[in-house]
């Protein structure tokens, strides 16, 4: 029979993927003998098996589960169910990657209305019984009934107003009851029938939540955003209660070992007395930081120390605590690693390297390749910063700058983000159900919650700007505005947040870029020494090129020339170009573009100092060019001395069904060969004259883009080669040039072993790869591919991630083929894909010599080869 069910004493450190990560972590603290309450974990191949049992917990698992129970009932000498003294226990999910606030948890699982007596009478405490019976109605309808939480929300305010009190801890037993009853009628109402008096059927109603939560739309948005395979499912952590809310000797909260937003190696976190769990992650009140507990309860606070110093010795590294105190007894909840912002992380890296926990090549492992986006976002311009008058302050939840127009629900935030606003996301508290609306906001500000509420935590982890806890708020959300400060912002009005100080200013305040030193240096040449894979940048300027040196970009993967084409002054003469009707005068007009496209390659050349610089030839299709309003057509008309209709009729006769697929890349060159003597001149001047005047060592790289078929790049290659080489004569140069294809059409994998005979390298154009393999284009994807998340046919964006089964097998094929041809083959990346972490480590597996990506994913990108030589070596 196949074991479903962990007790906490079976379990290690080292199971993580059957445990979860928080399962893992509570078997290995039990293990080393620390106060943890205890428990049972239900795996997460019963997660599995959920699923594959039509959504139904087999009758095997339950078993199970009853068993573990009688053996904690056992050990904690208290019956579940029992009308005197009851067990009571918490059930939290826990999946192998962490998932803050992604999953639901549900405390004081075992109190029915006549166990509560019992619990009163047992405790001494009615009002601490009372307290947690209200909390676990309220949470078992939300989680598990799914019925929203803020109508209890709602019915405990309205009690509140009426006692005349401001916190739920002012509420007295009798008032408690008033709720309970109350929370019971809605419960009614909502369902139809009374609240479930039966705590075992309670608890199967519980894990079977938690299951299912696996795939709650927020569950499914989370683990896209941070590539986390959906088969994995979670685990089921079932725990005795401790209580954090019995009076003024117990309290909750949560700790880190170090700053999580600086990396300080200090010990931070924050609690509340006579509370549980719940109120702390959530933010309801304000609590208290960590260091006042010396005060409290001075031996609590060193045995907390104590306790947390060893946690972090013991898995070398941050470790984030939830603990609870019982009466003046400290107990552990849960410990992992923490969550931090790109900052914090790469200072604790290297402290711990430097304190001699952990060699260089863990430290690069660490640290999220994705996060160091963080690091690369503007700051605030100081001379504004300065000039400006905050209007409030709260506390500073993630660094960074943020200014954006206002708006008070995820949905707005969302829909506005798309519509290309900024926005800044205000709320009372943030909850799992607003992610989307988070990741889409600049910066997020809340009125209610510490620096380990929610809004806090998921806001460092995306790396986005967050202010928390500003009681001074007031919002009225049916009205939409917000006060502050005598100050009243509306709708759609401006506000700036400074995450590093949390500052509130009125207005949209000027950024400026980040500046990268010190500990990101270090890190980056640790990668460096460790990394085979080169890394390029995609940049069409030499202000782009510059500024990817600057990030550490090693050459240029794909510098696109179109681009180059659409300025004022350049235009007309393309246009003027695509409107002849003779070659003649085809060559007359991109003879004018020459000195353009020669200054641009000269620029970038310049800028890059002799790195390799690989420039993609005219790609889209012509009609991109033309003009579309009246104004510009008449002007064009007058200028080649024809006609407004002879204009347009030319300009509809471009028009194509499937541009994509259409007269475009090579077929360009092939139709009107002048486009590509054009270019190859410009590219070869330009590089002759910066070489002769500064000296740099320079091999321009000619790529001819969208080639299917041998023939067909040999008739483009000639013509390139044919005016190189009269250029090379013109100069008395010896410049050496190399000429090669992109690879994006499927067709041209297949065949890449004939293609190589003519092609000096191959650069993977994997978007247009990824729309011709899946047969969808990137621009119309959007409207379908969420109904594809949802129903789990895929699980991330095929453009954001390489289909490393698809379209991965098509770039193994060519490159294997290629190579065959021409061992000596340069093979690269130049899609958006060069910047995606797990796309790099394929290619680093694929045998490519270089990744190219956006300027500002150039640390990623070194920081991705770096950690798949070490992923690789495991």
């Amino acid at each position: 029979m196949a074991k479903w069910v962990y007790l906490f004493k079976e379990g290690k450190a080292d199971m993580k993927n059957l445990l979860g990560g928080k399962g893992a972590n509570l078997a290995e603290m039990t293990n080393l003998g620390l106060p943890i309450p205890q428990g049972f974990t239900v795996t997460t191949e019963a997660c599995t098996d959920y699923y594959n049992n039509n959504k139904t917990i087999s009758d095997e698992i339950k078993g199970q589960i009853f068993d573990a129970l009688k053996i904690l009932e056992e050990e904690q000498g208290k019956k579940f169910g029992d009308t005197e003294n009851p067990l009571l226990v918490s059930v939290r999910s826990g999946a192998r990657a962490s998932m803050p606030g992604m999953m639901d948890t549900i405390l004081n699982l075992g109190l029915n209305d006549v166990a509560v007596e019992g619990f009163a009478k047992k405790t001494g405490n009615s009002r601490f019984a009372y307290d947690s019976y209200r909390r676990f109605i309220q949470m078992f309808s939300d989680v598990v009934m799914e019925i929203s939480k803020s109508k209890f929300e709602r019915v405990l305010d309205e009690i509140k107003e009426k006692k005349g009190v401001h916190y739920d801890n002012e509420l007295t037993a009798e008032d408690l009851k008033d709720v309970i009853t109350q929370f019971k009628a809605l419960y009614k109402e909502e369902k139809g029938t009374e609240f479930p008096q039966e705590p075992t059927e309670q608890l199967i109603e519980a894990v079977t939540a938690v299951f299912r939560s696996w795939d709650n739309p927020r569950a499914i948005y989370y683990r896209r955003m941070n590539d986390i395979p959906g088969d994995w499912g979670t685990a089921v952590n079932v725990q005795a209660m401790v209580f954090g809310n019995m009076g003024d000797t117990s309290g909750t909260g949560v700790a880190f070992t170090r700053n999580p937003s600086t990396g300080e190696a200090k010990i931070y976190g924050e609690y509340l007395i006579n509370a549980q769990g719940e109120d702390v992650v959530a933010g309801i009140r304000t609590p208290q930081p960590i260091t006042k507990l010396h005060e409290d309860m001075p031996e609590v606070f060193d045995e907390f120390m104590r306790i947390a110093t060893l946690l972090e010795d013991h898995y070398k590294d941050m470790q984030d605590m939830e603990f609870t105190i019982e009466d003046k007894k400290l107990y552990f909840l849960q410990t992992r690693n923490g969550k931090r912002t790109a900052a914090a992380a790469l200072k604790i890296a290297c402290d711990l390297v430097d304190e001699g926990k952990i060699t260089k090549e863990e430290a690069v492992k660490r640290i999220e390749a994705k996060s160091l986006d963080q690091l690369l976002h503007p700051a605030f311009d100081q001379v504004a910063l300065k000039a400006a008058k905050p209007i409030g302050s709260a506390l500073p939840a993630s660094p960074g700058a943020a200014a954006g127009r206002v708006y008070f629900t995820a949905d707005e935030a969302k829909e506005h983000h798309e519509k290309g606003e900024r926005v800044v996301l205000v709320r009372l508290e943030t909850s799992p159900e607003d992610i989307e609306g988070m990741h889409a906001s600049e910066g997020i500000l809340t009125v209610r919650g510490g620096m380990t509420s929610h809004a806090a935590v998921v806001a460092r982890g995306m790396g986005t700007c967050c202010v928390s806890g500003c009681g001074d708020i007031k919002i009225n959300e049916e009205a939409k505005y917000f006060t502050l400060g005598g100050e009243t912002i509306k709708e759609g009005e401006y506000i700036s947040l400074d995450g590093s100080t949390g500052k509130i200013y009125v207005g949209d305040l000027p950024t400026e870029e980040a500046s990268i030193s010190g500990n990101f240096d270090r890190l980056m040449q640790w990668a460096d020494e460790i990394r085979t894979l080169k890394v390029r940048t995609n940049a069409d300027t030499p202000e782009d090129a510059a500024n990817a040196v600057k990030f550490g970009a090693e050459g240029i993967g794909l510098c696109r020339t179109e681009h180059m084409f659409f300025n004022e002054d350049r235009i007309p003469k393309i246009r003027k170009m695509i409107l002849s009707k003779t070659v003649e005068a085809r060559e007359a007009a991109l003879e004018e573009l020459i000195p353009f496209q020669k200054g641009d390659f000269k620029g970038i050349y310049e800028a890059m100092e002799g790195r390799p610089v690989t420039i993609r030839f005219l790609d889209p299709p012509l009609h991109e060019f033309v003009p579309t309003n009246e104004e510009d057509i008449k002007e064009l008309a007058e200028d080649m001395g024809l006609t407004v209709e002879e204009v347009k009729a030319t300009c509809d006769s471009l028009h194509e069904f499937n541009p994509m697929m259409g007269h475009r890349g090579c077929r360009l060159a092939v139709t009107y060969p002048e486009i590509a003597k054009m270019q190859t001149r410009a590219v070869m001047e330009a590089a002759i004259e910066v070489k002769n005047e500064k000296g740099y060592d320079i091999v321009p790289e000619i790529m001819i883009p969208l080639v299917g078929e041998k023939r067909e790049l040999k008739f483009v290659k000639d013509v390139v080669v044919e005016t190189a080489e009269k250029v090379i004569a013109e100069y008395g140069s010896d410049i050496k040039y190399m000429v090669g294809t992109m690879i994006e059409i499927p067709r041209a994998c297949l065949l890449a072993n004939e293609i190589a005979e003519e092609a000096e390298f191959f650069s993977f154009g994997t978007n247009d790869l990824t729309q011709m393999t899946f047969g969808f284009s990137r621009d119309d994807a959007g409207k379908f591919l969420d109904s594809y998340y949802s129903n789990k046919i895929y699980e991330s964006d095929p453009f954001a991630r390489l289909d490393q089964e698809g379209v991965g097998q098509l770039v193994q094929m060519a490159a294997e083929k290629g190579r065959a041809t021409s061992p000596k083959l340069k093979l690269g990346i130049c899609g958006e894909h060069g910047g995606d972490p797990s796309t790099i480590e394929f290619c680093h597996k694929v045998g490519l010599n270089y990744v190219s990506c956006s300027p500002y994913r150039v640390p990623i990108a070194r920081l991705a080869a770096a950690q798949a030589v070490l992923n690789q070596a495991k």
